[in-house]
């Protein structure tokens, strides 16, 4: 008998279990649906470019929307490409001896204050949809692209980047081979150059260039590998798109056009110091930012170049080992094929 009731009293819990999660599927599709469907084509355009942004929900829009609908909101879709040559005496690097005694923490970008010893600060940032982290990096040459020791098979979590290299931190870099949300960071998607040699990629394969020359100059820009290389970059990986070139905020589509997404960012002010941005999404408190958030934020912290990196689901700051973002992977932290590791 005891055993009849706790199998009927299973079954039901088992059965409100469902119910509930029936009606929470059902909630989220007839929101979606609303969204999509309803009067208004600036939410329409918004939510249709934020899912398509994403590996595991691109394909949503399609569930509602008819595909000459899909197309033409996505029609921006071509990257933005930046082939002007960059002022590379816009950059000066500066002395890197920190002032004060520890790593700040502060939350107005505006009043960002002295380095310390370690010279690196940790800077909040707000917006009225988001809320990030940015970490300052004093000394440039401090900064390069962190990898697994070879490509093809799994990456490395972000975490294991930087105990690779036993770094103070990092951030989530290029882009990776991510069908349906499901990418293991084995495969990077451009090129990776590591320690001046091509070590992803073709020479003449053409793409966003993200990364480092030996003076610790950023470089940001649409080239080929070989390219890259002739002009001394020894550490890179491939993104985009570029969203400060020599102090001015680029101006695309893409930009202008992007959804509101988790993001990932670098940077570079005009006195060397390496901006690392990493914006909160898909939460209550933080939706997430455009690319044109980006750019805003950049150039409040005085950024002279600077590109957009992979975001989503893959953005992730840490910083002598603790997470200083929330990161908005259901599965936990992803495999990565490249990092911008902190020495």
């Amino acid at each position: 008998m005891k055993e009849k009731k706790a199998g009927r009293y299973i079954g039901r819990t088992l059965l409100v279990i469902f119910t509930t999660l029936l009606l929470l599927v059902a909630l989220l599709v007839g929101v979606v649906y609303l969204a999509l469907r309803g009067p208004s084509t600036t939410v329409q355009e918004l939510l249709t470019r934020t899912l398509k942004e994403t590996s595991a929900a691109y394909f949503i829009p399609d569930w509602f929307l008819s595909k000459e609908r899909v197309e033409e909101i996505m029609s921006f879709s071509e990257t933005a490409t930046v082939t002007e040559e960059q002022d590379v005496s816009l950059v000066t690097i500066r002395a890197t001896e920190g002032t004060g005694e520890d790593t700040p923490y502060v939350e107005d970008g505006e009043n960002e204050p002295e380095f310390g010893p370690n010279g690196i600060n940790m800077v909040g940032v707000t917006g009225a949809n988001y809320r990030g982290v940015m970490m300052v990096v004093q000394d440039p040459k401090r900064v390069f692209v962190g990898t697994p020791d070879q490509y093809g098979s799994v990456g490395l979590t972000l975490q294991q980047m930087i105990e690779k290299y036993d770094a103070v931190g990092g951030i989530n870099a290029g882009g990776f081979e991510d069908p349906n949300g499901t990418g293991m960071g084995g495969i990077p998607e451009g090129i990776v150059i590591r320690d001046g040699q091509l070590a992803w990629g073709s020479a003449g394969s053409m793409t966003t260039v993200i990364g480092f020359d030996a003076d610790g100059i950023l470089h940001v820009g649409y080239m080929s590998a070989q390219e890259a290389l002739n002009r001394g970059i020894v550490t890179a990986c491939s993104f985009g798109p570029a969203l400060v070139v020599n102090g001015e905020a680029m101006n695309s589509n893409e930009i202008s056009s992007s959804g509101v997404n988790p993001r990932t960012a670098i940077g570079q002010r005009a006195d060397g110091a390496v901006l690392l941005l990493v914006v909160d999404g898909r939460q209550i408190t933080s939706l997430g930012a455009t690319l044109e958030d980006l750019i805003s934020i950049m150039l409040e912290f005085g950024a002279v170049n600077a590109a957009n990196l992979d975001g989503g689901s893959s953005s992730l700051m840490l910083y002598e080992g603790e997470p200083m973002n929330i990161n908005s992977s259901l599965i936990g932290t992803r495999p990565l094929a490249t990092a911008f590791i902190v020495k």
